[in-house]
């Protein structure tokens, strides 16, 4: 009779760890990077009070826009000494396993992160890894983990920006150190993965040796500062990376400095990465919009587009915080308080609902997934409109962007596209055997799903 209890109870035992390995598998970044969202959040902007708190209270706001993924803009201590500004940059880290105060508190952040997860976010945080601020803990316990300016025989400034210095990767010990920062956020925290910042300025080996190290408490998501076309080897390393290339031919195009052939071919060296890697895609990030203006200062009519674009192409769609009040031409502050003029009425909620979530929900628009193929669709104006199907079995997402600064009619006479596809935002089906005409006004857009 013991030895019946004693097996049933190791049989409960393992039906009980091959559900909890069945869930954990399941909540892997190799599965809910496919179809995820990041969503930048700049803590000191969000709210007047500017704190971890303050910013629980518009998740649930958050969660109904469809946003998955939370990437919260360094959460560290700021360095004193020759800051910039009366609060400082957020990128100068005084120590790197502290909180700001100006955020809150350690508990507070785990508190946020806790009730992240309960709503079905996953939270990464930003990684200065390149540099810190002048007095860093660092630099009066491990000077050796600096290097050293031979002019002045005192901490290297960092390319010119004087409130950083720049950490000697050469040091095993101060690689171990930052490995060993890294791992206090995941193992005290929970975070789900790192933005890392200015990837490419650290040699790639240290990302070869910190990313397993880390993962040894939990598998997570990596986004890397840098874009792929110019630091191939980073890519092995990264889920995902940024697209300066694109970011700036797109803008070059609105500013009749660049080619709508310029831009296709552009999209075709980026698909040629394959799906081992993934692009995220964006119109704004922090340092965009306080130092090169807003998506529609730099896009002008394009803006809304080139945001449809974003979520809809192979990658992982990226957004700035406000940008879906919008933030038309308000230019966010950065060494000082400057909050996010929220008005109660975010115009674009909805936009990005509905993108979001079709993102998220349809198999065809899984970013990195080599099941999901993206073909460029012929028009009669393609010197105007980009048009491409995304397609995963029998699931089909069908996407047309005016490029053009004037009102465009046109056809779709592409033979991969046929069937009835709906449109999400307007609802009206179209059904490609009897009518493959659009007209599109200037800044127009349509996204159909089959």
């Amino acid at each position: 009779m013991k030895k019946l209890i004693l097996l049933a109870i190791i049989g409960l035992g393992i039906i009980s760890c091959t559900t909890q390995k069945s869930t954990t598998m399941n909540d892997l970044p190799s599965e809910w990077k496919h179809t995820t969202n990041i969503y930048e959040v700049n803590i000191r902007q969000y709210t007047p009070e500017g704190t971890f708190r303050a910013f629980e209270k518009e998740m649930p706001r958050l969660k109904d826009m469809g946003v998955k993924t939370l990437w919260f803009m360094p959460i560290t201590p700021i360095a004193q000494k020759n800051k910039k500004g009366p609060l400082g940059s957020q990128y100068a880290a005084q120590d790197y396993t502290a909180i700001n105060p100006e955020f809150g508190t350690m508990e507070d952040f785990k508190h946020m992160v806790d009730e992240a997860h309960k709503m079905g976010f996953k939270v990464i945080i930003d990684w200065v890894a390149n540099h810190t601020g002048w007095d860093h803990v660092w630099t009066k316990t491990n000077p050796d983990f600096y290097l050293k300016d031979p002019k002045t025989n005192d901490f290297q400034i960092a390319s010119g920006m004087d409130d950083i210095i720049e950490l000697d990767y050469s040091n095993p010990k101060m690689r171990l150190a930052m490995i060993d920062a890294m791992k206090f956020w995941v193992r005290e925290t929970n975070i789900d993965g790192f933005r890392c910042d200015l990837a490419a300025w650290v040699e790639v080996d240290f990302w070869q040796q910190a990313r397993p190290e880390v993962e040894k408490l939990k598998p997570l998501f990596w986004l890397g500062e840098f874009d792929e076309l110019d630091n191939p080897d980073y890519g092995k390393v990264f889920d995902a990376s940024y697209i300066w290339n694109w970011m700036h031919k797109t803008k070059g195009y609105n500013d009749g400095k660049a080619s709508f052939d310029d831009l296709k071919n552009l999209l075709s060296r980026y698909s040629a990465i394959g799906d081992g890697s993934m692009r995220a895609w964006f119109t704004s990030n922090h340092d965009e919009n306080t130092w090169n203006g807003t998506e529609y200062e730099k896009y002008g009519v394009l803006a809304k587009p080139l945001a449809v674009f974003s979520v809809t192409w192979n990658g992982v769609p990226l957004i700035y915080n406000g940008q879906e009040l919008p933030l038309k031409t308000k230019r966010l502050e950065f060494f000082e308080k400057d909050p996010i003029p929220w008005t109660g009425n975010n115009e674009l909620h909805g936009f990005y609902k509905t993108l979001l979530n079709l993102k998220s929900d349809n198999p065809a628009l899984r970013g990195g997934d080599p099941a999901a193929k993206t073909q460029i669709l012929k028009t009669s104006a393609d010197d105007k409109v980009l048009a491409y199907v995304r397609k995963n079995g029998k699931d089909e997402v069908l996407v047309v962007l005016n490029f053009s600064k004037e009102n465009v009619s046109f056809t779709i006479g592409d033979e991969n596209v046929s069937g009835a596809f709906r449109n999400v935002f307007s609802g009206p089906v179209k059904d490609f055997s009897q009518d493959k005409s659009f007209y599109l006004p200037v800044g127009g857009y349509a996204v159909m799903e089959k």
